[in-house]
């Protein structure tokens, strides 16, 4: 530990001349110094030492600073804006010593006592060590300018498929050239396109570059992650509004090149990555994000510089840039492993712990009774016979070598189950587990894949954490974070090195705050003084500019600057514009949810990666100098040569004051790149201490998950626990880089479960893919590919024996249905298709490409969606639909008709996602747009045999495919074996529907009339309407024969137009409206022209016939009855009445609701024709209630009604429950 030093005062001014020579007022006349051009250098290493000669002056200036503890450090990251005055802000503090080794010396203990591990501090320390070998390991964690600006002379090595590498450095070599390469190359190639043509619109360069100009720095940000600086930018260039939370423009970790307006990227090209991207700024005009520079000295502050900046926006840098240095880190530790990752050798043996102890408790995983036979087997020999482990023949071998072998390899095929014998494995793995063990670490390339095996394994061990903070489980993984158990746990005393860095960092924040202060918005004009210890004026003239002032404005409230600069001191305009608000927005990229993701892949901080938390310094020139054309530099040194300022012209003082402000500039900058490189060791070092504090926290757990990009960024803190047990899911969809970094040096067992038949790994650059660079070949195919040692997984789960059939060109007879897909109960057929539950319906409509040049196929995505709302019709439910499609383009197409067409409002969220994205999930139905139709022969993605093999095992119990069927066939052998099998041939013929499932007519069956009904074109659905061309003619519930076409929708959904044929219960007299009305007396109607109803309408499926027991007269026969109810009774029983309603008010309108409140499907019983039919959402049968409580004392019934009705309550009442209500009223 570094002991603190005595106080120091912080000042932003630079050490007095006083220290170093003669003050310039005491120097004689002719040693004054003629106007030098300005070295910035000059002052850069003592800006900060102690230089008041008065050290109480100074305290009254500056207030004592007290020393930051933790919670006040937490409390500084908790984001804010510093706007008070400079005197007030800062003070005094003992200062960190930060001359000497890079990183502050780390104590050997905890403030709680508790030992922490020293290996987070020796992995940094040793990550630099020299090394032999090439020069890609000198290599710096970002391209430098001249990667960007210039075309590289050699090409990267080519990733071996078979054979084994000469040696561990050409293997580490070759994949971290080919890995830079492929991040570096988007980069490289957008700003080649820019500065070829720096002044064309955004759409001319093609899809991929983004760029945005009038790039003025707006703020400086301290955060705990890094210094950030914040920017402002124009969309003038893009010409279009952004859906930024649809949007994959500038998304966290992006890599974005800066220049000069001026440059254009001729010279000078600036490294960052976007650091946030908050929308709340995003959506400002103009808007704002913050940017990480890559390197101190490239950092700038001038806000009158505008700047260009260039993204390639298909590309993601964050992904790849930990890989990198991983690769480097290895060339430094041992690398284990190396007989099988380098020299590929076959066979493979234990791992050194089971060798050790081959005796494994094996119970956790059979059944109860069977338990005590597995307590103690030893798993290098035969295993006891058991059939309660839930697992098939091949899952069984699969689990063994698992558990036996140091490089374990899975194969499963889509639906085998190879999640399921992970998570078996984990669980015996786990329930051998001492408390001495490190704990298994459990990796996938995507969190949905993580979060998915993690929820399994927490339903049976609770020790288990997830490393990243962007799980989308909220219920369960959520929960387990590394974020959320920090809050939830016990803290230790943070440890002194944690405590040293915050201090450091706090100290260093002072300084920024400090030395920034003159470039901070709304400051005033220039400080001489400021100036002068610059050595930008010479102390005669500030002098002469003090003494001046005094004589001329004496009293004025003007800083010296401001009254000598007088009409020349011009405030300064806001730099950027805001954008033209009437232009169109630009089509979204993704959903919200589905950029979140994206975003989530390459950027597993704990922290909220939307925002930056820390001290902010705004930025702002507030004033500059009235320019004067054709004045020179020279000419502005000349003039300063005047050590009487007051005698230089009123013209002349314009641009001397712009060349002041410009020079004071570049001094500060210097100091800012110095003290910038030191608040980045220190965010380091702080970052090392909360890794030791988590490390201790993390030892403790049994399971650590995280995504591979995870594992590359915590790759210190994962090394620190030691763990021996590394799986990695979705190891075939996962670069080998990444997998390779995973090696730490404790590593004994590897494990890798995959299928290298569906989807490899994404490259950024698609030239990588395929010869001669290899990129996308995974760890996993080239282990497999070289004869390593595998296990296969055999019997499918997921998809009914039709849709697996279909992947025989792909998987041959390698897989096997288990008997629950073969039974109609759990995959019952698809709605309305009459058993056609595959089909390959083909076509030649013309593709065409979009802005982005992705391709979509219009008439193709309406007949889609036209299929879309007919399954919906039929009673499937959206959920269970998924669209797939190879195109963007085209997903962005067929998403925007779903949304339009008017069956389908308020349905939700639809599905709809390209094959990439979707490799592990499934749904019930898939429908497959497959887009590419031209005269060129050309198939592009659908001529990968891996996508097509996900595109066609995603669905359950209905795949339906769209495309041309013949161009296909023509060009690709596996799209040919797909059509051959569903075209049908003898003995290959389903069970059910039709024999031929490839064809030019969409073949549909009617569930009420078994009527088929073949579609042709998008316009074919509007005579289908989810059934058929026949009329309905079932019977209504009002008794009606219904008079629409064909609609697979419930009768009791449909408001019938035909005549009521019910008697009103309180006159008897037939109904005069229409069915799907309320009933109505018109007779009644006439002879109470001025009287109210005393009940409210009711909708006529709710009002029963009247009673068969009852006439129309029995009432009337009562003559005593009537007389007493008529001479006085009336009066009673009406203010009973009233009394009564009231009280029951709330419950009958609660109870009408509960049963009756339904939508109209048809307005204004309006009749609607078949052509007008459109499938019912909610059915509208009640109307308002407002007038159910009527006032009787207005207008009256007449007494003969009333006692009528009075009557009618005296009858037995029915046994329906609307007509109970309705008496109740009465």
């Amino acid at each position: 530990m570094v002991t603190p030093t005595a106080p120091k005062f912080i000042h932003y001014f630079p050490p007095d001349v006083l220290t170093t020579k003669p003050p310039l007022a005491n120097r004689p006349k002719d040693t004054e110094p003629k106007w030098p051009p300005v070295k910035a250098t000059q002052w850069q290493d003592n800006l900060f030492s102690p230089m008041v000669p008065d050290p109480h002056q100074s305290t009254n200036l500056f207030p004592q600073l007290i020393n930051f503890d933790q919670d006040e450090v937490a409390e500084m990251e908790t984001s804010g804006e510093l706007n008070s005055q400079i005197a007030e802000r800062f003070s005094i503090r003992e200062t960190c010593q930060v001359d000497g080794p890079p990183l502050v010396p780390i104590p050997n203990t905890l403030s709680s006592g508790a030992k922490y591990n020293p290996q987070i501090g020796q992995y940094f320390q040793t990550a630099n060590h020299p090394v032999a070998g090439g020069e890609w390991l000198s290599k710096s964690e970002f391209p430098t300018s001249a990667e960007i600006l210039k075309i590289p002379d050699g090409v990267p090595q080519s990733n071996k498929i078979l054979g084994s590498y000469e040696s561990t450095e050409k293997y580490l070599k070759t994949q971290y050239e080919l890995s830079r390469e492929d991040a570096v190359r988007p980069l490289r190639e957008a700003v080649g396109k820019v500065r070829k043509n720096p002044h064309l619109q955004e759409d001319e360069y093609g899809g991929g570059v983004g760029i945005y100009e009038n790039v003025h720095f707006t703020a400086v940000t301290c955060s705990p992650r890094g210094l950030a600086l914040r920017i402002a930018f124009s969309l003038s260039r893009v010409g279009k509004r952004i859906r930024w939370e649809q949007s994959k423009r500038l998304i966290t970790g992006s890599l974005v090149a800066l220049t000069p307006f001026e440059d254009m990227f001729k010279s000078k090209c600036i490294i960052a990555t976007v650091a946030a991207r908050p929308i709340v700024t995003l959506e400002q005009n103009p808007p704002e994000i913050s940017l990480f520079f890559a390197r101190p000295e490239e950092i700038e502050h001038d806000t009158a510089q505008a700047y260009v900046m260039v993204e390639e926006r298909t590309s993601f840098y964050e992904a790849s840039r930990y890989t990198m240095l991983a690769l480097q880190k290895l060339m430094r530790e041992p690398f284990p492993l190396v007989e099988h990752l380098v020299g590929v050798k076959h066979e493979v043996e234990p791992p050194l712990y089971v060798k050790n102890k081959p005796h494994t408790d094996l119970s956790s995983i059979v059944a109860l009774e069977e338990a005590e036979s597995f307590e103690n087997v030893n798993i290098l020999e035969e295993w006891p016979e058991t059939t309660t482990t839930g697992l098939d023949t091949s899952q069984s071998f699969a689990l063994k070598r698992i558990l036996t072998k140091q490089l374990a390899i899975i194969h499963g095929p889509p639906g085998t189950g190879k999640t399921h014998v992970s998570v078996v494995a984990l669980k015996a793995l786990l329930n051998n587990m001492t408390p001495e063990d490190p704990p298994i670490i459990a990796i996938s390339q995507t969190n949905h894949a993580i979060d998915q095996l993690l929820r399994h394994v927490v339903q049976f061990e609770s020790k288990v954490v997830r490393l990243g903070g962007r799980s989308k489980d909220q219920d369960v993984i959520k929960k387990r974070t590394l974020y959320e158990v920090r809050k939830s746990t016990t803290k230790p005393k943070p440890s002194r090195s944690l405590r040293a860095s915050n201090q450091a960092l706090a100290e260093c924040t002072a300084s920024l705050q400090m030395l920034l202060a003159p470039l901070e918005a709304n400051m005033g004009p220039l400080d001489h003084k400021l100036l002068a210890k610059l050595d930008l004026l010479s102390r005669a003239q500030v002098e002469s500019l003090e003494n001046g002032c005094e004589l001329i404005f004496n009293g004025r409230n003007c800083t010296p600057m401001e009254m000598w600069m007088g009409k020349s001191l011009v405030p300064v305009q806001r730099n950027i514009q805001p954008d033209h608000s009437e232009v169109e927005y630009e089509e979204a990229d993704l959903e919200f949810e589905q950029l979140k993701e994206l975003e989530a892949e390459a950027f597993a901080d704990d922290d909220d990666i939307e925002t930056l938390k820390g001290p902010v310094i705004l930025l702002g020139d507030n004033y500059t100098g009235m320019p004067l054309p054709g004045i020179t530099d020279e000419e502005i040194r000349q003039a300063l040569n005047e050590q009487d300022l007051w005698k230089i012209h009123q013209k002349m003082r314009g641009p001397i004051y712009s060349y002041l402000q410009r020079h004071m500039k570049d001094c500060i900058l210097t100091a800012f790149r110095n003290e910038a490189k030191r608040y980045e060791k220190f965010a380091l070092q702080r970052r090392i201490g909360m890794w030791q504090q988590d490390s201790l926290l993390l030892a403790n757990q049994k399971l650590v998950g995280m995504t591979t990009t995870g594992m590359s960024k915590y790759r210190a803190l994962v090394a620190s626990l030691n763990p021996k047990v590394v799986l990695v899911e979705e190891a075939a969809e996962t670069l080998e880089a990444p997998l390779t970094a995973a090696c730490l040096p404790s590593l004994e067992h590897l494990i890798l479960v995959g299928d290298h038949k569906q989807l490899r790994p994404h490259c950024q650059v698609k030239e990588h893919e395929g010869d001669p660079y290899n990129l996308d070949l995974s760890l996993f195919e080239r282990m497999v590919n070289n004869g390593v040692e595998f296990d296969s997984l055999r019997r499918q789960r997921r998809m009914i024996p039709e849709i697996r059939y279909i992947l025989k060109p792909i998987y041959g007879d390698l897989i096997s249905d288990h008997p629950t897909v073969k039974d109609p109960k759990n995959r019952p057929p698809v709605e309305g298709m009459g058993g056609c539950n595959t089909f390959f319906f083909s076509h030649e409509w013309p593709e065409s490409q979009d802005r982005q040049m992705s391709f979509f196929n219009q008439n193709e995505a309406e007949m889609i969606v036209g299929f879309f709302d007919y399954l919906v019709c039929n009673g499937v439910k959206a959920e269970n639909i998924t669209v797939l499609t190879f195109y963007n383009g085209q997903r962005k197409h067929i998403l925007r008709r779903l949304r339009d067409h008017p069956n389908l409002k308020g349905t939700g969220f639809f599905k709809v996602v390209t094959v990439d994205s979707y490799q592990g999930e499934e749904n019930d139905i898939i429908l497959l747009s497959l887009v590419r139709s031209n005269s060129t022969n050309k198939i592009g993605f659908l001529n990968v045999s891996n996508r097509i093999c996900v595109s066609l095992s995603r669905a359950k119990r209905g795949f339906y495919a769209f495309g041309n069927g013949e161009l296909l066939c023509g060009e690709n052998m596996t799209w040919a074996g797909v059509v051959e099998k569903m075209y049908g041939k003898k003995g290959d013929k389903p069970k059910t529907g039709p024999a031929k499932r490839v064809g030019f007519n969409l073949p549909l069956q009617c569930k009420k009339h078994g009527r088929k009904t073949f579609v042709q074109e998008p316009t074919d659905w509007t005579l289908v309407n989810g059934g058929c061309e026949l009329p309905c003619r079932c019977q209504l519930p009002c008794g009606h024969t219904c008079m629409l076409k064909c609609h697979p929708f419930d009768r009791a959904l449909i408001n019938c137009t035909q005549k009521c044929l019910k008697n009103i219960e309180s006159c008897g007299h037939p109904c005069s409206t229409i069915c799907c009305d309320p009933c109505r007396c018109t007779i009644c109607d006439r002879r109470n022209v001025e009287g109210r109803a005393l009940l409210k309408q009711v909708p006529k499926n709710q009002m029963p016939f009247p009673r068969q027991t009852m006439s129309a007269g029995s009432a009337r026969s009562d003559v005593t009855d009537w007389a007493n109810f008529a001479n006085g009774g009336v009066r009673a029983d009406d203010a009973a009445k009233r009394d009564l309603t009231r009280k029951i008010l709330d419950q009958v309108i609660q109870s009408r609701l509960d049963d009756q409140a339904n939508e109209r499907l048809f307005e204004n019983s309006t009749k609607v024709t078949s052509a007008s039919l459109t499938p019912p959402t909610r059915v509208s049968q009640v109307q308002s209630n407002s007038n159910l409580l009527v006032d009787l004392s207005d207008n009256p019934s007449p007494p003969r009604m009333r006692w009528q009705q009075k009557f009618v309550m005296q009858e037995p009442r029915s046994t329906s429950k609307a007509y109970d209500d309705l008496s109740v009223l009465d």
